[in-house]
């Protein structure tokens, strides 16, 4: 029995005449009489009662027919998923992404690409920046958005985001009536810090933002997540340096004032391996780059 038996069974039985099913099947009727003999020999049983005016089915063919409708029907849809998912329009992605790119970025993405690519599931997961290039480099993830940090995985970068850096800091303090903070502004504030494992991006980004400037400030907490680092500012414990993007998290009694030099900014790249087999990470991450206006080619490391 094979597939092609069963098409010009099922014909048969829908037109209940060996013309009308050899015209539908663009064939002429010995072959396909042909056809349902071998199905029948293939079976073991009479399928179908046949005389010179017509055509029944008998209780093996009845029962046949109704099988024959559910295989035809899941070999159709195996091409049709196997085509799909060479073409990336089909297929599983997992995402990467850190905290803060999930405020805004990763929510906004997510609704576009369910719209624009139905047909791929995307799985999130969030990390650290340190822990997706990891699991890139390991085939847990298919797709990350970090922070630029290092990596000895043979990864390609893109840069998607490009953010100012901001003081925050409670509504009550006094720092929170000036409409311009300075550097000396800092001089000795308790300052709440990125930890240097977690938040090693930020961490380094804000410790080279003083230094050699003869101005410190007091730092009395180092955090990992710029949630729980908002949320301690909030409690008036001190003041932090974090991306704009953190404006997103509403948190009350919390203000952001813009640093005294313009040119300190958080980044966030998309990586993936060089090396990718899963097309519908290509077409996820084409539809990515396109959405986010990324049009310049990738790069072999981010330029952070």
């Amino acid at each position: 029995m094979d597939l092609f038996q069963l098409r010009c069974f099922v014909a048969v039985c829908e037109e209940l005449h060996f013309g009308k099913a050899a015209v539908r099947l663009h064939m002429t009727q010995p072959p396909l009489s042909r056809q349902i003999q071998l199905l029948e020999d293939s079976v073991g049983a009479r399928l179908l009662e046949r005389t010179s005016r017509s055509v029944a089915l008998t209780a093996a063919g009845t029962v046949l027919y109704k099988d024959a409708l559910k295989l035809l029907k899941l070999a159709d849809a195996a091409v049709a998923n196997a085509r799909l998912t060479a073409s990336g329009d089909s297929g599983r992605v997992t995402v990467g992404y850190t905290a803060v790119s999930g405020y805004v970025l990763i929510p906004q993405l997510l609704l576009q690409a369910q719209q624009a690519l139905p047909g791929i599931e995307i799985v999130l997961e969030e990390m650290v920046s340190s822990q997706q290039l990891r699991a890139l480099a390991d085939e847990a993830l298919d797709l990350a958005f970090v922070r630029p940090l290092a990596s000895e995985a043979d990864l390609l970068y893109h840069r998607v985001v490009r953010e100012p850096m901001q003081l925050a800091l409670p509504a009550s303090h006094a720092l929170a009536g000036k409409r311009r903070i300075t550097l000396a502004d800092l001089a000795g504030q308790p300052l709440i810090m990125y930890s240097q494992k977690e938040g090693q991006y930020f961490h380094d980004k804000i410790k080279n933002l003083f230094a050699a400037t003869g101005v410190q400030p007091r730092y009395v907490h180092h955090m990992g997540q710029t949630h729980a680092i908002v949320a301690l500012v909030q409690a008036g414990i001190g003041v932090a340096i974090v991306p704009a993007s953190a404006r997103h998290l509403y948190f009350e009694q919390v203000e952001f004032r813009d640093l005294w030099r313009r040119d300190v900014v958080a980044e966030i790249y998309l990586a993936w391996r060089r090396a990718e087999r899963n097309p519908a990470q290509r077409r996820l991450r084409e539809f990515i780059l396109k959405t986010l206006g990324a049009g310049s080619a990738p790069g072999t490391e981010p330029e952070g």
